[in-house]
This record gives structure tokens, sequence and C-alpha cells, in this order.
């Protein structure tokens, strides 16, 4: 077994070189560029550990995990321009150094690069993994689609959040868990329990995502501080709030998000503090890994080869970046 540290130094050794042509080379440079940012390579190492978690690690799994990150990337490209954001791994976004349209065109173009990883696969696993990968891309997309769709809704409830959350990020980190017990030939029964790991581990990680965009340190995040906020995205935090706040604190959140004063960050934190957002959202935070961690648990395979992903899902629920 392996960690997921050394699962990624020897991920990162064979995805970084070259996936695209040299021409056009106003497309594919920026291609090059936005791979190079790096990344913390975590639904490919997924991948891998969902095959290493039942025996040795299968060859054709390594195309399957390139597969992942180019497709991961192709939705950060255009998530960029979606969020009009500047900065991604502390570095300008594609679209804002190369222009809007080479962005959609380079994100386009990663996915597709991704199927062609999909194709040199075994034959012998080749439909099952299409069918897991198409209907999670499909998926990513109706969960992107939500979040937007939920900036001009006015009220969105917990649940609705959820189950947007669960699109647009869980079953990328279960799927790619899953497609690496496909390959590592895992029962039917395994293969589902280390599904509904990674998706509700996907929620736990999303509610620190949506935690750290408010309460993070920018110099570790890598991205703009209070960018939610900003765009009036409906996130944990912001729809526990409107919920927890009294009268006048839900009057004036309301009136924040409406007018977008030029101070509007640092009084929906103060309202975020007053309400113990942070607290309730650490707590629901661990709801959602005592559930992920349960279904690891039953996952028929011996404790020690768990380890590794224990120690993963520590990592992702405590990380400050």
């Amino acid at each position: 077994m392996h960690s997921f540290e050394e699962l990624a130094l020897g991920f990162k050794k064979r995805f970084d070189t070259k996936h695209f042509p040299e021409q056009p080379e106003t497309l594919y440079a920026s291609c090059d560029y936005f791979l190079s940012l790096g990344g913390k390579r975590i639904r490919p190492v997924m991948c891998l550990m969902g095959n290493e978690l039942f025996g040795e690690i299968n060859p054709d799994i390594y195309h399957v995990a390139t597969a992942i990150e180019l497709f991961h990337n192709f939705t950060l490209i255009h998530d960029d321009i979606m969020d009009a954001a500047s900065l991604r791994r502390g570095m300008q976004t594609v679209h804002a150094k190369y222009g809007i349209n080479t962005a959609l065109l380079g994100g386009d173009v990663m996915l597709v690069t991704a199927y062609e990883y999909l194709n040199r696969i075994n034959i012998n696993y080749l439909q099952r993994v299409l069918t897991l990968f198409n209907k999670t891309a499909k998926e990513v997309c109706e969960g992107q689609q939500l979040d937007i769709d939920f900036e001009t809704k006015e009220n969105v409830s917990l649940d609705e959040y959820i189950h947007m959350i669960v699109l647009k990020t869980s079953v990328a980190l279960a799927a790619s868990l899953k497609v690496g017990a496909i390959l590592g030939g895992a029962s039917e029964g395994n293969r589902k329990h280390l599904y509904e790991f990674g998706k509700n581990l996907g929620i736990a990680f999303q509610i620190q995502d949506d935690y750290l965009d408010a309460f993070g340190d920018p110099k570790k995040f890598g991205k703009d501080v209070g960018g939610d906020i900003r765009r009036n995205k409906k996130t944990f935090l912001l729809i526990y709030a409107l919920e927890a706040a009294d009268e006048l604190q839900k009057k004036e959140l309301l009136q924040l998000m409406a007018d977008n004063p030029s101070d509007k960050v640092e009084r929906v934190m103060a309202i975020f503090k007053a309400c113990n957002v942070d607290e309730w959202a650490t707590s629901l935070k661990q709801q959602f890994l005592d559930k992920a961690l349960q279904h690891l648990e039953d996952t028929a395979v011996v404790s020690v080869r768990k380890k590794p992903l224990i120690a993963l899902a520590d990592f992702l629920i405590q990380r400050e970046h």
C-alpha cells in the first residue's frame, strides 16, 4: 500500500508531460500554462487509491487517472470564466491571461484529450469506465448549472444546496474511487460503499471549501477570500446565516446582497461570526465525514489497506487551501 503523497508523486511524474501538440500555439499554450499551475491532483490519486485498495495497481489506471485530471482541469477553466475569477492557484486564470475565446477552446480540447486517454484502456473495462465517466461528466455540468441558478434564486434550502454539491463536486470524487475499484476487481457491493465514501467525503470537502472562501488565509488559499460573498453565491455559510440570523441581521444580509457595497465582505463576515457560522460549518463537516468513514468501514477489505484513504479524508477536511 502507498500513501496519498507517494501515489501523488508517482502520478505527477507520469502526468507532467506533453499532452498537446505544438500548433496552433495560441491554443495549446493556454492548456500547457494551466496544467503547469499544478494542483493537489486529488481526483486522479483517489482513482489510484481505489485501485490499490483491492490489489496491485493496474497499469491502465494511469490512463484513467490522467483522463480524470484533464476533465477536472477542463471544468476549472470554464468555472473561472463563469465566476469571472482572476486568480487560480495564486496565478492568473486562463481567460484573464489568454482571453475568453481561447480559454473556452482550451477547456474543450482538454476534454477531448481526456477521452483519448480513456480510449487506451483494456476493452474489457472500457464500457463500464466510459459509462461511469459520462454519467459523472453530465452530473458535474448539471451541478454547475444549479450553482449558477442559485445565485439568482431568492431562497435555497440546505437540502437543495447539498444536492447541487453532490452533483458539482462529490460525484467526481466518488467516481474516481469507483473507477479505480472497477480496475482493481472489486465486487459490486464494495464499489458501492467506496462510491458512498467518496460522495460524503465530497460534501465535507465542499463545506471546508466554503469555509475557507470566507475564513481562510488568502496566502494559503490561493484565491481571493470572500469571492463567494461578492458573487452572492448560496453557500453552506450563507444559507445557514439566513436561517440563524435575527430579523435585523437578515434584513442587512439581504440588503448587502442587493446593493453590493464596497465593504460588503467585511459586513457579511461580521454577521457570519455573530451567527456562529464557523462553528456550525465545522460540526456539519464532521457529520458528513463520519458518514463517509462508516462506508469505508463497511467495505470488505482488511483494515490496514484502508489507512491511506482514512489519512486522505483527514487531510481534505483539515486543509487550509
